[in-house]
């Protein structure tokens, strides 16, 4: 493990001190506070982890003191050295701690995120998996705490999902997320399957930081905006005003379509929202590229083409193939109680595949 320079840390420090005594001279609600609370708020735990590190640093270099002193008595000498083991066992899981906080960060880590889930190979059994995935992470959000707010949902007439547009909103949601991009698998036998014979099918999930009009500036040159009358299922009407939207962002050929709000208004709200986080992905995914034709480390891809996860029923399994983990737990998994299991496993390969490049780098 690389050490960790002491300068580094005392900069950090510097710097948070410095935020801190900058934002108690600014009255809040200005974009200046906003952007300084930020940055204060994501250096608090380093700050926090640093001083931590130092303490114990400082008590382990005065105990070898006391050691090395020949009038320590052998009583005090006995107790010292008691303590100094126990604090030389607490530094290694310390410097791993302020390690992981001194990873750079994924500047989209905190914001909320846009989830989207369609059918792939299956057919009918496809969109009911879709309309799994959706419930599994309705009941995900809603153990973190998160909100959930539908964008577009648009259901088959088996009660399965064509396709679902989610915004997710709450803390560190798109760091918690981000790995679930790609294909996840389902084999399971369909309740319509007489033979009793097991059904591969999958669907498609995608999840993208939701970008504020700071992260992308959209010119009005650039977009189409069609208006037309929302439909449901089978061609049937869903209202009789123009209110659904079609925007066709010309330079990226990217064309998002909301048709669930009665008002044309609030569609075509929802569809820059979506078109704006689809392009600041598309910006990531861009940089992303760049930096892995440079480095070996890749836990996902995020790419939705990507098989990442396999549900399988018969089983009560489900595996995630990028880092090989296997919970016997299905039905956990599926009611959002064990998915930050893999979750957790994902961020740690992340987490450890960053590190090993640090020390590659040292």
């Amino acid at each position: 493990m690389p050490k960790i320079p002491e300068e580094k840390l005392q900069k950090i420090i510097n710097r948070h001190a410095a935020l801190e005594s900058e934002l108690a001279t600014i009255a809040g609600g200005g974009n200046e506070y906003v952007r300084l609370s930020k940055e204060y708020a994501e250096l608090t735990p380093v700050v926090e982890g640093a001083m931590e590190l130092q303490k114990l640093q400082a008590e382990v270099s005065g105990l070898e003191e006391m050691l090395q002193d020949s009038e320590t008595d052998g009583e005090m000498r006995a107790l010292a050295d008691e303590e100094l083991a126990e604090h030389r066992d607490q530094l290694p899981e310390l410097e791993q701690k302020m390690q992981v906080l001194l990873l750079p960060q994924d500047a989209a880590d905190q914001k909320n995120a846009i989830m989207e889930i369609r059918p792939g190979t299956g057919g009918d059994e496809a969109a009911l998996f879709a309309a799994d995935l959706y419930r599994m992470y309705q009941r995900y959000a809603e153990i973190k705490g998160w909100k959930i707010e539908p964008l577009q949902v648009t259901e088959t007439d088996l009660n399965g999902v064509k396709e679902a547009q989610v915004l997710i909103s709450g803390t560190g949601v798109f760091a918690r997320l981000k790995f679930e991009s790609g294909v996840h698998r389902v084999q399971r036998v369909p309740e319509t399957e007489s033979s009793g014979r097991i059904h591969t099918s999958a669907a498609t999930v995608a999840v993208l930081p939701e970008a504020d009009e700071i992260d992308v500036e959209i010119a009005d040159k650039d977009l189409r905006i069609d208006v037309y009358r929302a439909s449901g299922p089978g061609g049937q009407s869903v209202n009789t005003t123009d209110s659904a939207v079609r925007i066709t962002h010309l330079p990226s050929g990217i064309v998002v379509t909301q048709q669930d709000e009665k008002s044309q208004h609030k569609n075509r709200a929802k569809a820059l929202k979506i078109l704006r986080s689809r392009l600041y992905e598309l910006e990531r995914a861009r940089a992303h590229d760049e930096r892995a034709a440079q480095r070996r480390r890749q836990v996902g891809s995020g790419d939705r083409s990507e098989r990442v996860r396999t549900y399988n029923y018969p089983q009560g399994r489900v595996t995630d193939h990028r880092i090989n983990l296997t919970l016997h737990k299905l039905d956990r998994v599926l009611a959002g109680e064990a998915l930050d299991e893999m979750i957790d496993g994902l961020i740690s390969e992340d987490q450890a595949s960053l590190l090993a490049e640090m020390e590659e780098d040292a």
